[in-house]
């Protein structure tokens, strides 16, 4: 018997699930996809944008070229999951019906009850808030001087708030803007929670492009001009960007699948509480985390977990036990501006953490490669210099 599966977003977990379902099922399986933008965009190279707009053309795929002709892609917006009526509603109105769901919507930035920083503070999730901070600061700097720069502050130090500095910072050289960039992070050290080694690499790349770091500096309130600390003064600034962590989607609170902080609940098997649906990707809370190593909200884990997570539908639909999944970390590689840095990546013998050369090779390596891999390679080829 035939089946419908419904694949619920376009970024690397969706689109990952997408490309190995066209594999996987059977030519009479019907595969639906569902994004509220026609295309599927590199997320982890979207601050590239921030210095240059014209990135984004060459980091955005379309649907046409990453689906086969097998798949039946909708545009639209989600609204909610009715998992026992086997129903996906759009913001339209409409309805899809389902055999089977992967939900792999991501997620959108949480602010974490900060008074005034939803209102005032600029996000990195998409090719429009790219365009929208380089704007701004370009904006900013346009009514500054030398003597008095523009004050851009970015929030939060992990890996996409450490490479929007960065491109910042590269942007006020390359075009001799008169701005200040600060990259302020409430917990001890940039990018939390990772070894003192590449925190120490980082730093010193980030100091020596001339950008200003504030550790252990929780902001306790955003005006629209200002911010306020606990333990410092206030700061004045002209350009707020936050990149402090992410929350569920909208779309899915009023789901009828356990969820947590409106991110689904799944197993190592990507099932949820109904045995129809599966969820991946940054959609996803795995049971255990907090007792165990929590998968990050990474495109390199997301591109993982969309294999098995794919395979598990084929199996579930088969009637076949479902295989786990554990994250397996390759590395983490991060830039600076046109620099880079690798951390845990066993390429150098003996070296866990080092740049140069071949950090920034391996940087733009990795996503040309699932540029490829979506594509085609001559695609990832015309990308190669902006990355």
């Amino acid at each position: 018997m035939s089946a419908t599966v419904v694949v619920l977003g376009s970024g690397y977990a969706g689109t990952g699930v997408v490309s190995r379902l066209e594999d996987e099922l059977d030519a009479g399986d019907d595969l639906v996809w569902v994004s509220d933008v026609p295309h599927h965009l590199v997320l982890h190279e979207s601050h590239r944008v921030v210095r240059d707009p014209e990135v984004a053309d060459l980091i955005t795929l379309p649907i046409d070229d990453v689906a086969g002709d097998s798949t039946r892609f909708v545009e639209a917006t989600v609204a909610g999951l009715r998992a026992d009526q086997r129903e996906v509603r759009l913001e339209d109105g409409r309805t899809i019906g389902f055999d089977y769901a992967v939900v792999a919507l991501g997620s959108r930035t949480a602010f974490y009850g900060i008074p005034g920083l939803e209102e005032h503070a600029l996000t990195l999730k998409g090719l429009d808030d790219a365009r929208g901070i380089h704007e701004a600061v370009t904006t900013a700097a346009g009514r500054a001087t030398s003597a008095d720069p523009a004050r851009v502050v970015v929030g939060g130090a992990g890996l996409s708030g450490i490479q929007v500095a960065g491109e910042l910072a590269a942007l006020r050289r390359e075009r001799g803007l008169p701005i200040e960039v600060t990259l302020v992070e409430a917990l001890g050290e940039i990018l939390p929670g990772n070894d003192d080694s590449v925190q120490s690499a980082l730093r010193e790349r980030l100091e020596a492009a001339g950008v200003d770091i504030l550790t252990d500096t929780p902001i306790t309130e955003a005006a629209a001009d200002r911010l306020r600390f606990d333990d410092r003064e206030p700061m004045d600034y002209d350009v707020l960007v936050w990149t402090g962590g992410i929350t569920g989607q909208r779309a899915l609170a009023d789901a009828d699948v356990e969820t947590e902080h409106e991110r689904v609940v799944a197993e190592a098997t990507f099932e949820t509480s109904h045995d129809r649906v599966f969820a991946v990707g940054d959609s996803a809370v795995f049971e255990g985390e907090g007792n165990g190593n929590p998968v990050p909200p990474t495109a390199q884990a997301a591109w993982q977990a969309a294999e098995v997570a794919a395979e598990n539908v084929v199996r579930r639909i088969d009637g076949r036990p479902l295989d786990t999944w554990t994250y397996d970390d390759k590395g983490t590689l991060i830039s600076v501006g046109d620099e880079a840095v690798a951390h845990g990546v066993s390429v150098v013998p003996f070296v866990d953490t080092f740049g140069g050369f071949p950090a920034e090779f391996l940087k733009k390596f990795v996503a040309a490669r699932w540029i490829a891999d979506v594509t085609s390679w001559q695609r990832a080829r015309r990308a190669w210099p902006y990355l």
